[in-house]
């Protein structure tokens, strides 16, 4: 099995299908957006044709938006899939985030939450959208301690609860707005049907991928993960290949020329942090050149499928310069390919 052939396919880095945010976000299911900026050109390189524009007017108009979801962590939806994926998470995630906060002394209590909650649909009334530092401000005028810990904490619930989500930008600043303003109602869906749904999402985007990988992407636990896989099992098909089972969903492409791709991802992209198991794609001895062990992920260049170095920008007076590293000495690509990505990149800000 050519995991990485597939991966690159359905992961739309090659020959992609999409030329709108908001189609690629919804096949992906959601993309792990903790770096804003290099969440953007993780959608961007995805499409078949695109400018920052592109990427930032979808998230202007709330076609994809960036909240907390599944675990943790930031992510990018699509606006019609956010609540039904808040069902899913929010429990996990408050429960997560208020066992952090008691070992931190940052607990806040339920009266003091709610009392903020009807704060922030007050002052965001009217669609408004409004930066971090403006809510907390009008926090401490209505006696609410807003520090950067509390504030935090405050946030977090609110977008767990589905009170607010991403705002419109204020310059290269991001905010808050209020989710029922932003996004129309939905109809609710059943806990099978949205299992089904994230299942489904997962499975035709990150293909092939195993149980494991499927559990740690979506923070379910494992029963739910294999109920879910269950709820779509018609539409996969399961190969055993080194001792595990893979699942590869009907919708997924499996043929498509890899010879000679390369690709500059971003930090934090999906074609590695959307899985446990990443060593189909990187070495193990090189783990470290590409995340830490807190979680640090770097900007990363693949050949073929393959991890083989790092790159960065750099600002130079004469403008901006794209600078890479290899992992090992032996490597090497098409310096005129890689010549052409690193201006497709450039292209991409301007």
């Amino acid at each position: 099995m050519k995991i990485p052939n597939i991966r690159l396919l359905n992961q739309q880095l090659l020959s992609p299908l999409f030329s709108q945010p908001k189609e690629l976000v919804s096949w992906m299911g959601a993309m792990q957006a903790q770096n804003y900026s290099m969440v953007k050109w993780a959608v961007g390189m995805r499409l078949k044709s695109a400018t920052i524009q592109t990427v930032e007017k979808a998230l202007r108009d709330g076609e994809i938006l960036r909240t907390h979801v599944m675990r943790p962590t930031w992510h990018l939806v699509a606006a019609e899939d956010i609540r039904w994926m808040l069902k899913l998470s929010a429990g996990r995630i408050i429960s997560a985030n208020e066992s952090y906060a008691k070992g931190h002394d940052l607990e806040i209590s339920e009266e003091l939450y709610t009392k903020s909650h009807n704060l922030l649909e007050k002052i965001l009334c009217g669609e408004k959208s409004l930066t971090r530092q403006e809510i907390a401000e009008h926090f401490n005028r209505s006696g609410i301690v807003a520090d950067n810990h509390r504030m935090t904490r405050f946030m977090a619930r609110a977008e767990q609860v589905g009170i607010v989500c991403s705002g419109e930008d204020k310059g290269s600043k991001c905010t808050y707005a209020l989710l029922e303003e932003r996004v129309p109602p939905m109809p609710e869906l059943t806990k099978d049907e949205s299992l089904a749904r994230l299942a489904r999402s997962y499975f035709r985007s990150h293909a092939p991928a195993v149980l494991q990988d499927f559990v740690w992407w979506s923070g379910l636990p494992i029963t739910d993960a294999r109920q879910a896989i269950y709820l779509i099992d018609s539409e996969l098909t399961a190969e055993e290949w080194n001792g595990q089972t893979w699942y590869i969903h009907e919708d997924c492409r499996t043929r498509g020329k890899v010879t000679g791709s390369l690709h500059l991802l971003p930090s934090y992209d999906e074609y590695l942090l959307g899985y446990k198991d990443r060593t189909d794609v990187l070495p193990k001895e090189h783990y470290l050149k590409a995340f830490t062990n807190n979680g640090l992920f770097y900007p990363i260049v693949l050949h073929e499928g393959q991890v083989i170095g790092n790159w960065d920008k750099s600002v130079k007076k004469r403008g901006s310069l794209i600078e890479h590293s290899w992992f090992r000495l032996g490597d090497c690509v098409d310096e005129g390919a890689l010549d052409r990505e690193k201006d497709k990149y450039i292209r991409f800000w301007r």
